[in-house]
C-alpha cells in the first residue's frame, strides 16, 4: 500500500510544471513577460506584443500542448497564419483604416515610399553573408523573408515568412513589431544626423483638396497595376485595396466600420497568439535567432536613410519645398512614422506641421512593402 503511494506521488510529481521545465521554456517564458511589459508600461505596439507575448507564455507550459496537434493555438496558427488568411485581413481592414488624400494630392510622395523599400532588398544580400557564420544557414528564401523586415510591415512579414520561411515565422514577427514599436526610438538619432537644422525647419506648401472620386478611383488603379505587372502581390494589394474602397465609397459604411474595428481586432488577437506560438524554446533559441534580430534592425536603419536621402535628392530638384523628414516616413509605420516626423519637425520650426505630408510616404510605403513582397515572391516563391 505504502509503495502504491509512493509511485502515486512519484507519477503526480512528474506531471507537474515544475518537474517539466527547461531552462529554454523559462527563458522564452520571460521573453513573453518582456513583450507584456512593453506592450503594457512602454506602449509599444500593446496591440500586437501584448498577444504575442501571452502566445509565447502559453506554448512554452510543459504538458500544457498548446501549440501540439489539436491544440488551440496550434488550429490557430495552421487555419490563420499558415494559410496566410490573417494578415490579408488585416491588409482589409488597414485599407479600411486608410486615407490616400495625402498621397493623391501629392503623387511624388510615391518615391519616399519606394526609397525606403531599400532596406528590404539590402538586408536580402546581408542574410546571405550571414552564412558564412559558423552555424547559421539562411536559403535564399529564408533571406527574403527576412529582409521584408525592412519594410516595417507586420502583416507583410507574416505573410512573407509564412509562405517562404515557416519555421523562421516567430523570430521575424517578433523583429518586425519590435522595431515597428520602437520607430519614436530608432529613427530620431537617423533623421538628426542625416539632416540639417535648417532642412529640419523647411515649411510645406499646404495639400490641395482630394475629392471623392479620386479617392475611389486610386485604389483601383493601384489594384489594375498591381494585377498587369505583379500579380504575385495582389493578395496583399487586392485586399488593402478593396478594404479602402469600403472606406471611401460612403455605401457600406457597415461593413467599412467592420473592417476597421470588430473584424481586425479579433484577427489581431488569434494573430498575435498564432504569433506567439511560434516562439517555442526549441525554435527560438538559436544563433540564427540573433541573426535575424540583427538583420531587422539594420534592414529599418537602412529603410529609414534611404527614404531620407531620396527626400533630401527631391528637395534639392523641386520648385516647391520638401522637407526631407518626411522621408523618414516611407517605411510603413503606420502611422507611427510620420508622427515621428512631424514630431521633429515642430522641434525644429514651431509653425512646421509635417503630419498630412508625411502620410503620403507613409502609406505609399505600406504599398510599396507590399510591392516587395510580391517581386520577392515571384523571383523565389
Amino acid at each position: 500500500m505504502q509503495d502504491q503511494i509512493i509511485a502515486n506521488l512519484v507519477t503526480l510529481w512528474k506531471s507537474t510544471g515544475l518537474y517539466n521545465f527547461t531552462g529554454g521554456q523559462l527563458i522564452m517564458m520571460l521573453v513573453g513577460g518582456g513583450l507584456i511589459y512593453l506592450a503594457i508600461v512602454k506602449k509599444f505596439e500593446p496591440l500586437l506584443l501584448l498577444p504575442i507575448g501571452m502566445g509565447a507564455i502559453l506554448t512554452n507550459i510543459p504538458l500544457a500542448g498548446f501549440d501540439q496537434e489539436g491544440g488551440l493555438l496550434y488550429l490557430v496558427y495552421h487555419a490563420g497564419i499558415d494559410t496566410g488568411v490573417f494578415p490579408l485581413i488585416i491588409f482589409m481592414g488597414v485599407g479600411a483604416l486608410t486615407d490616400f488624400g495625402a498621397l493623391i494630392a501629392n503623387p511624388r510622395m510615391l518615391l519616399l515610399g519606394a526609397a525606403a523599400q531599400f532596406g528590404i532588398f539590402a538586408t536580402l544580400f546581408g542574410a546571405i553573408a550571414l552564412n558564412f557564420v559558423p552555424g547559421i544557414e539562411f536559403s535564399l528564401k529564408d533571406a527574403s523573408a527576412i529582409a521584408i523586415i525592412g519594410g516595417a510591415d507586420g502583416p507583410t512579414a507574416i505573410f512573407l515568412a509564412s509562405r517562404l520561411a515557416p519555421d523562421l515565422l516567430g523570430a521575424i514577427a517578433v523583429a518586425a513589431y519590435s522595431y515597428m514599436a520602437l520607430v519614436p526610438i530608432i529613427q530620431p538619432p537617423i533623421m538628426r544626423a542625416l539632416t540639417t537644422e535648417a532642412e529640419r525647419k523647411i515649411e510645406m506648401k499646404q495639400l490641395r483638396q482630394v475629392s471623392q472620386l479620386e479617392k475611389i478611383l486610386f485604389p483601383l488603379a493601384v489594384l489594375l497595376l498591381t494585377i498587369l505587372f505583379l500579380p504575385t502581390a495582389t493578395p496583399l494589394v487586392g485586399m488593402f485595396c478593396f478594404g479602402n474602397i469600403m472606406r471611401e465609397s460612403g455605401v457600406v459604411e457597415r461593413l467599412s466600420s467592420t473592417a476597421q474595428n470588430e473584424l481586425i481586432n479579433i484577427v489581431t488577437i488569434f494573430l498575435g497568439l498564432g504569433v506567439g506560438s511560434k516562439l517555442s524554446a526549441d525554435k527560438f533559441l538559436n544563433i540564427e535567432t540573433l541573426g535575424i534580430l540583427a538583420l531587422g534592425a539594420i534592414a529599418f536603419s537602412i529603410g529609414t536613410a534611404s527614404g531620407l536621402l531620396m527626400a533630401k535628392l527631391m528637395n534639392r530638384f523641386s520648385k516647391e519645398p520638401i522637407n526631407p523628414l518626411i522621408g523618414a516616413a516611407g517605411v510603413s509605420a503606420v502611422p507611427m512614422a510620420a508622427r515621428v516626423a512631424n514630431k521633429l519637425g515642430l522641434e525644429a520650426n514651431p509653425h512646421n506641421f509635417l503630419l498630412m505630408h508625411a502620410m503620403g510616404p507613409n502609406v505609399a510605403g505600406v504599398l510599396g512593402s507590399a510591392v516587395a513582397a510580391g517581386v520577392l515572391l515571384a523571383l523565389v516563391g
